[in-house]
């Protein structure tokens, strides 16, 4: 198992590196986001490849991963290709930009993707730890069953959210506007609480599998559920909204559920 996460750790390093090389030569690093969905699926693939026998267990958790991060990476990649450079990690590298070439350079590597790369990794260790436990011996349990569901709960929020905010901005008219309706009438983050159904449900799958493993590895989907909450997920974003659309936001947070869905509060 350690050998195999090792392994694991100096793909996804390798990987990174390249990637930082090239973010150095476009001088933006902001396809990053494109990488944190796709660079998990690809820790669940070199997982997967490293078992002499696959079991059911084990390729049922490498669809779901795969299924999640590569729609993820698609998704994000695209969005970056047609709109460029993302205004946080411009701020975020300004300074560094300034300084010269040398400064971006290392700022990008220690501060955008050695640091991704690291929380990537833990993030998606249920899955590869899964893969690697389960081998061929694990079938499909009950709570396997019930990660599953849960899994496609978060597919469902994730991917309808994204596609109904993307015609949502795709629309000239609803320039300004605030997105209230479908997923969005329910939780004002469809898509960051779909994101974290997915790695619960992952975690579960692993958890069937053994519930050592599913303790080793908790502080995965705990992160992750953190992040999409309190620190780059939704505080982020609303603090950027509420400057931009201020008191029409404010009032949009009044009466949605900020991450689990729940019917909208009546005005009055």
């Amino acid at each position: 198992m350690i050998d195999a996460l090792l392994l694991n750790a100096a793909i996804l390093v390798g990987i990174v590196l390249v990637l930082w090389a090239l973010s150095v030569a476009i001088d933006d690093v902001s396809f990053i986001d494109a990488f944190w969905g796709a660079g998990m699926a690809v820790m669940a693939i070199t997982s997967w490849l490293q078992l002499p026998d696959r079991g059911p267990a084990a390729n049922l958790l490498l669809a779901m991963t795969c299924a999640w991060g590569f729609r993820l990476g698609i998704y994000l990649f695209a969005r970056w290709w047609k709109d460029g450079e993302d205004q946080r990690y411009k701020r975020m590298m300004r300074k560094a930009r300034e300084k010269g070439r040398a400064a971006f350079a290392l700022s990008a590597l220690f501060k955008i993707w050695l640091g991704q790369a690291l929380l990537l990794f833990l993030v998606s260790s249920p899955a590869q730890v899964g893969i690697l436990a389960a081998g061929n011996d694990s079938g499909i349990t009950g709570l396997a069953w019930a990660g599953l569901a849960l899994f496609l709960v978060g597919i469902f929020f994730e991917w309808v959210g994204d596609w109904q905010l993307q015609r949502f901005k795709s629309n000239r008219d609803n320039e300004g506007e605030i997105l209230d309706t479908g997923l969005w009438r329910y939780t004002r983050h469809p898509n960051y609480f779909g994101d974290a159904c997915a790695w619960w449900g992952i975690w579960l799958v692993t958890a069937s599998v053994g519930w050592e493993w599913a303790l080793y590895t908790i502080a995965g989907p705990i992160f992750l559920t953190f992040t999409l909450t309190k620190w780059s997920g939704a505080a982020l974003l609303e603090s950027g909204m509420k400057k931009k659309r201020g008191g029409k936001y404010e009032d949009y947070i009044e009466r949605t559920s900020a991450f689990i869905p729940w019917p909208p509060k009546e005005a009055g």
